[in-house]
């Protein structure tokens, strides 16, 4: 690998891709958003407020006017909602270039998703996994499509809980966030598996931010471990622009393969340039990934239209 550092001024022309990027509204997603329509691409920002979503969008405009952005409401939490947007966009077009599942939330108190699920693992892993089986189609008449899962350092101490998905008989909100991370690490290099032993066109490729200054810790955790946290992060973390770094290398580089994990460079992946870097060895266990993928299809009603891997 060369040893000049990926920056956002490598992203390649976008002119003419269409994008849908989760949780557009507001830290990494508005940072990704931005560098792609900067770009030139079509970017469909999706949030749960539609307020929010066009104010994110006019925040953008200002910084080019020329953005080609569209804002539409998505609630990853309600599968009824990843439903209805997926119809629509499969109504509305003929292709989609990349789907970014990047939306997420972080160590809320315990709580229950419309359909039943615990809150994080509903939101960061059922709902991407519905919307990217909804999508496939799309993405498969794509240029160079992609999928691309954002995952946390959290997988690293995270498990499927198999036997307590919901929590009911033991919940920790940081155990159960890392739950939702793994989980994303999992049906990322699943996807791929499973992509490639179909012989599709569409990449699966994984990211991590490192530590980020965002929104999401602020808006998951409780008052007092908010203010600390508000207290350290910024003195431990990069900025939500450079913590985007590591998605939009994995959504644009054209060398970049599928199945491939980007991170920051620096230690502990914390902070730094967005390079290739590795999942925890439990992530590529292929019984958990088969058994999350047959739960995964359960939960949401969504099988995908590919040979098992």
């Amino acid at each position: 690998m060369s040893s000049k550092q990926w920056t956002a001024a490598d992203i390649p022309d976008q002119t003419g891709r269409t994008v849908v990027v989760t949780g557009a509204n507001s830290g990494l997603g508005i940072e990704t958003a931005r560098a792609l329509a900067g770009r030139g691409a079509h970017v469909i920002m999706t949030s749960r407020s539609e307020a929010k979503g066009r104010k994110a969008a006019d925040e953008i405009r200002a910084d080019h006017p020329r953005a080609n952005l569209e804002v539409r409401t998505l609630d990853l939490e309600d599968l009824d909602s990843v439903t209805a947007f997926a119809e629509k966009l499969n109504a509305d077009r003929n292709r989609l270039d990349l789907l970014v599942n990047n939306a997420g939330v972080m160590a809320p108190p315990r709580s229950l998703s419309p359909q039943g699920h615990e809150r994080q693992f509903a939101t960061n892993h059922l709902g991407h996994f519905a919307l990217t089986g909804r999508l496939l189609g799309l993405l498969e008449a794509g240029r160079d499509p992609r999928v691309v899962t954002v995952s946390s350092l959290a997988h690293g101490h995270g498990r499927i809980h198999f036997d307590d998905l919901n929590g009911e008989k033991r919940y920790s909100a940081i155990a159960f966030y890392g739950q939702s991370k793994f989980a994303n690490a999992v049906f990322g290099l699943e996807l791929d598996r499973r992509l490639r032993a179909a012989g599709s066109p569409v990449r699966s490729l994984l990211a991590h931010p490192g530590f980020s200054a965002t929104r999401l810790v602020a808006n998951g955790m409780n008052a007092p471990v908010r203010l600390i946290s508000n207290l350290i992060m910024p003195f431990v973390t990069q900025s939500q622009a450079d913590g985007a770094l590591p998605q939009l290398r994995a959504a644009t580089d054209p060398k970049a393969q599928g199945g491939q994990y980007y991170g920051p460079a620096g230690k502990r992946e914390r902070k730094g340039a967005p390079v290739v870097v590795d999942t925890i060895p439990a992530a590529k266990d292929l019984e958990t990934a088969a058994r999350l993928w047959t739960v995964s299809e359960g939960l949401t009603g969504v099988k995908f239209q590919l040979a098992a891997a």
